[in-house]
């Protein structure tokens, strides 16, 4: 079974922090986008022929994602979903999510959502305390979350996810706990907690690079406050019956992310629409990555053409390592002994072993598993991982959480 990502890289604003390739454009954009983005669909078994690999044909999870998926309009959505199930065999179990900025989910959409076999929507509140929510650009309050959440409730869809982010301006560990609280309070069965994540792609991010102070940058929490929200996240949604699974994701049981588990556990998936990302196979059961650009013109203008990069066994061994280990399950090692044979992990016990002298790594059996303090230094381990030959240089310092940010944003 296959995944299919669809990207609807619109919104009506852009928020601060934000390093997607969407932003605000006109509904006459967005009419030719979705007329683009079918004729993509239907021509996708042609494209994949052309670079050797092997299109899906059974799909289990659709996610649409963003962007803001639910600006659509219901006969745009309809359209979209009449292009897929004429070139894939959609189960009759699959996950199909749609992520949703509160207060922006029309009734009309809300009524044709479970028409169309929609069954479970992730929100992007981010911080249920409005003055942090108002600070970076996110146009809903609290209340229209909540009332979202019982609308869905309404017409039938219960698998429901928040979006929390940790460290935005003007944020607190106690109006993070507000967020936490508000989050287990609505009944969700699933909570996603992210990290601020400072890079050039947002107007928040280059703020903070250059010591600028404007979007509020001047009130972003440090470091060590951030990671001690995510950290009190972990406990407090875990004590109340809302697991980790994954660095970032927390449910109930039955109500994990089936969609979102296929990259991690490097399973094939295509992706649709702007910048949008694949993982398939090709004839020779190798795996190849494919991605389309993300300037939204040249989209509109021309027919999708995506960037093949084929993945040799070195470069999947590392993709095995680092989005297993993502994962609370961990990584087997007899799993990767069998898939890439003893040789090619030969250079690997003396970087496994540090890291687990360190704390950042523990093991059950032969099961790796990043501890609670690997978790925040992912990316040091991560790094070690790909190069296992290279002795460690790093010295982790508790002060310094340099590693921490950029870990925890969402797969897209």
């Amino acid at each position: 079974m296959h995944g299919l990502y669809i990207s609807i890289p619109f919104c009506r604003s852009k928020c601060s922090y934000c390093n997607f390739a969407s932003g605000v454009f006109g509904q006459e954009r967005l009419d030719r986008y979705v007329e683009r983005l079918i004729e993509e669909i239907h021509s996708v078994r042609a494209r994949a022929s052309a670079v050797l690999a092997l299109p899906p044909e059974r799909v289990d999870t659709i996610y649409f994602g963003g962007g803001t998926p639910s600006l659509l309009r219901p006969e745009q959505l309809r359209r979209i979903f009449q292009a897929l199930r004429a070139e894939f065999f959609l189960s009759a179990d699959a996950e199909i999510t749609l992520e949703c900025a509160p207060g922006q989910l029309s009734d009309d959409l809300l009524e044709a959502l479970p028409q169309l076999g929609v069954n479970r929507v992730s929100f992007g509140v981010q911080s249920f305390v409005d003055a942090e929510a108002r600070a970076v650009g996110r146009l809903h309050t609290a209340a229209q979350t909540l009332a979202d959440i019982a609308r869905l409730r309404s017409v039938g869809i219960a698998n429901i996810n928040v979006d929390l982010l940790a460290g935005l301006p003007q944020q607190t560990e106690a109006s993070w706990q507000v967020s936490l609280d508000a989050a287990l309070a609505s009944g969700v069965p699933h909570v996603s907690v992210y990290m601020l994540e400072v890079d050039e792609d947002s107007r928040l991010g280059r703020e903070l690079l250059s010591s600028g102070s404007r979007y509020h940058a001047g009130a972003v929490p440090e470091d060590a406050q951030i990671a001690a929200m995510y950290l009190a996240a972990c406990a407090h949604l875990t004590a109340a019956g809302i697991a980790q699974y994954e660095i970032s994701n927390f449910a109930r049981a039955g109500f994990t992310s089936r969609h979102n588990e296929k990259y991690w556990l490097r399973q094939p998936y295509l992706g649709l629409g702007l910048d949008a990302h694949s993982m398939l196979r090709g004839a020779d059961s190798r795996p190849r990555r494919l991605a389309v650009a993300d300037d939204l013109t040249l989209y509109l203008e021309q027919s999708a053409q995506w960037d093949c990069t084929e993945i040799d066994a070195r470069a999947a061994l590392e993709e095995a390592w680092f989005l297993g280990l993502r994962r609370n399950a961990g990584v087997q090692l007899s799993a990767l002994e069998h898939e890439f044979g003893a040789d090619a992990l030969a250079s690997y016990p003396p970087v496994l072993a540090g890291c687990v002298e360190e704390g950042l790594l523990e093991f059950d059996g032969d099961v790796a598993r990043l501890t609670a303090q690997g978790r925040l230094f992912s990316n040091e381990v991560f790094e070690r991982l790909l190069a296992p030959e290279m002795p460690s240089i790093h010295t982790l310092v508790t002060e310094d959480l340099h590693s921490v940010r950029g870990t925890f944003f969402s797969v897209r």
